[in-house]
């Protein structure tokens, strides 16, 4: 039955209630309804959300054509865009469909979640065949709809939706999870189509926020949605983000919860009680509609035509059953991530297949043609100004940097957590509004939120004090298995910080970062290793950590230096140098403190600068400390573990190289900078002491 699906129809309740305050009604509550059996199931859905009130014949009539005269009167393009007949009963059909590829990919597999791709395939094929805008041979088109699958587990599901869409062939989904197939177990980059990897629940609607916000950036109109599990919404970070997109009133997001009950091991915490949901999103300001049952395709249309038409993000909370269109699996326990067996899949496709439908052919409304964004990096960045000698955080020159960049490099975006003002992203915040992003103090989304940004061709630095990094590292994790580019600046780094104590001091963000795959880390000394560090980052797509001090320290590079990645400077050399001292940051210039020390009793030492910690600059210190005997002492404002010091002992010492580490090792406490760097042994005194030891 083909049904003609307007935006206006979308929001019968919104329109309904407004209306009703104007209309007269009956004074009962309820009169029989109006028209076919279709119409008489809209008008129930209207009384159902809007209390229970009916209204008479003459009242629809005025009704109905109030509504005509919205749809005229609803603004390009969301009245445009919906406008087209959609085949309920194929949709249903291509539902099935969905249902049996992901059975039967994963009965092949011997692995993975049917039942929670059986859940979802009807949201699914409303949204792939009947609503979204998108070149499905071209699923990167920078205004093609962005669907993320945030309950990755679902991975089957999405992979035949873009098969059934003409992407790929559909006999290729029975190489699910195979070692020579890119349809893994949950959806990786590696895929055209998957612009973020999922699986690790509660990430995709902060990646969902950015990408919405690039969209507005843009001056696009493509819309992004989330398809997020019940169970998944649970995770903290599912909140933050929908914070955010509450407060930038982000109308161009749309979250889609399947709501399918049951969790891994048991129910989840509501079940279906979707009213709690309900509240929950209303209260972070969305716009929030309810699907009573989440596979009837017609009301999935419904509400989706409804996108758009308010300054809200709309979530969508769909009441679905796992294993739904299979009689021994709809809502039964015990059935999450286990494939069905040859014969269950037999009695299960035996059931589906005489109502599926292949979605092959089926034709899909185009993007809009909007002009595309230019995200072609700059040819040259403004020249460096600085004397040697000028006193500068490296925090504040990385305000300076970004800036600067950001004048000439378009794609450059700055996020903050509610710290520019000490990170110095305040600069680029001031000059450049609309390319600055306050994620306040909820640093999951501010990462989650920058990746979204990077997958529209941006080049986003996010920033907060490096500490706080730790807690988004799952984020930070998966972005590695995006391969993501993404741009962290972490401030306030080791004891000298001084008195704000450990809490806010960053002990283990170089271990950290060094464990995240594809990452490369850089801890700059002065303001010209910083702005130019910042170049490199903004010219090269990755994942790249900036780690920058709190301390003003010396300008000791001049304005036209290079630090290409996995290099070092020798900073201080002589003939007779007995040992080489390895620092970064404020290290660096405590061993140049302790060389002006030992020269004075005449004991040489080199001094290098590992500006790169990952990739390290091997070579440069390999080459010094063959001149010094092969002994290194490396100094650094970082946990023992996992730094400066166990980078350059992992890469020199089966080069026969001996390396003495100093580095805090217990528990800091507040202070001032230069009695803390003293206390755990980290400053110039302490160097010399060591070198001491040892010459």
């Amino acid at each position: 039955m083909p049904v003609p699906q307007k935006q206006v129809c979308s929001d019968f309740r919104s329109a309904s209630n407004s209306l009703k305050k104007l209309l007269p009604l009956d004074g009962k509550n309820g009169v029989p309804s109006y028209g076919t059996q279709s119409e008489s199931n809209h008008t129930n859905r209207i009384n159902s959300q809007s209390g229970g009130t009916t209204f008479d014949s003459s009242v629809g009539a005025i009704f109905i054509l109030s509504i005509f005269i919205l749809g005229l009167l609803t603004p390009l393009p969301y009245c445009s865009r919906f406008m087209i007949e959609t085949d309920i009963e194929l949709l249903k059909g291509i539902a099935n469909q969905l249902r049996i590829h992901s059975i039967t990919s994963t009965t092949a597999a011997g692995s993975g979640h049917p039942t929670s791709c059986c859940s979802a395939a009807d949201v699914i094929a409303a949204l792939f065949f009947g609503h979204m805008r998108y070149d499905a041979k071209n699923p990167k088109y920078y205004n093609n709809d962005r669907f993320i699958l945030s309950k990755g587990h679902a991975a089957p599901l999405l992979y035949a939706a873009w098969a059934e869409a003409g992407l790929f062939p559909v006999e290729e989904l029975l190489k699910l999870r195979r070692i020579d197939s890119d349809l893994e177990g949950h959806p990786t980059p590696r895929l055209v189509f998957a612009d973020v990897a999922t699986g690790s629940l509660g990430q995709g609607l902060g990646v969902g926020v950015g990408m919405a916000l690039a969209g507005r950036l843009d001056q696009l109109d493509y819309n992004t949605y989330v398809l997020l599990g019940d169970g998944e919404i649970a995770e903290g970070a599912v909140w933050e983000a929908a914070s955010l997109a509450g407060t930038y009133k982000l109308k161009n997001l749309i979250a889609i919860v399947d709501v399918n009950r049951l969790g891994q091991s048991q129910p989840t915490a509501f079940g279906h009680d979707i009213g709690v949901y309900r509240k929950r999103f209303e209260a972070f300001g969305w716009r929030v509609e309810t699907l009573d049952d989440g596979h009837d395709l017609e009301e999935i249309l419904e509400v989706l035509s409804g996108v758009g038409i308010n300054d809200q993000p709309l979530c969508i909370l769909a009441k679905t059953y796992k294993g739904a269109g299979v009689s021994f699996l709809q809502d039964q326990e015990n059935w999450h991530g286990k494939p069905l067996n040859k014969e269950e899949a037999a009695r299960a496709i035996a059931e589906l297949q005489p109502s599926a439908k292949s979605g092959i052919g089926v034709a899909i409304p185009a993007p809009a043609a909007r002009p595309a964004t230019n995200n072609t990096s700059p040819a040259t960045y403004p020249a460096l100004s600085y004397k040697l000698g000028d006193l500068i955080a490296t925090r504040e020159a990385y305000g300076t940097a970004l800036l600067r960049i950001g004048e000439t490099d378009q794609r450059v975006v700055a996020l903050d957590g509610d710290t520019k003002n000490s990170t110095y992203a305040e600069k680029f915040f001031k000059k450049f509004p609309e390319r600055s992003t306050e994620c306040f103090i909820a640093e999951q989304t501010l990462v989650s939120v920058a990746i979204g940004f990077g997958t529209r061709g941006k080049v986003p630095f996010a920033s907060t004090f490096a500490t706080f990094f730790t807690r988004a590292f799952d984020q930070i994790r998966v972005a590695g298995i995006s391969t993501a580019n993404l741009k962290l600046v972490g401030s306030h780094v080791g004891v000298s910080i001084g008195e704000d104590g450990p809490s806010q001091m960053a002990l283990e963000d170089l271990a950290m970062m060094r464990a995240v795959v594809g990452s490369v880390v850089l801890y700059p000394s002065d303001a010209v290793s910083t702005e130019k560090l910042l170049e490199v980052m903004a010219l090269n797509r990755g994942i790249f950590f900036l780690r920058t001090s709190r301390p003003k320290t010396p300008v000791i590079y001049k304005n036209d230096e290079s630090f290409p990645i996995g290099g070092a400077k020798i900073v201080r050399q002589n003939a007779g140098d007995k040992i080489t001292v390895v620092g970064a940051g404020v290290t660096l210039h405590e061993a140049l403190k302790a060389a002006d020390a030992l020269a004075k009793e005449g004991i040489g030492i080199t001094v290098v600068d590992a500006y790169s910690i990952k990739p390290l600059g091997k070579d440069v210190i390999k080459a010094a400390a063959q001149k010094t005997g092969n002994v290194v002492v490396t100094v650094e404002d970082h946990y023992a573990e996992g730094g400066l010091g166990d980078a350059v002992a992992g890469e020199l010492s089966c080069e026969g190289v001996k390396v003495h580490k100093l580095a805090v090792r217990e528990l800091p406490r507040s202070g001032k900078a230069e009695e803390l760097l003293a206390k755990f042994g980290i400053d110039a005194a302490a160097i010399v002491k060591k070198v001491k030891s040892l010459v």
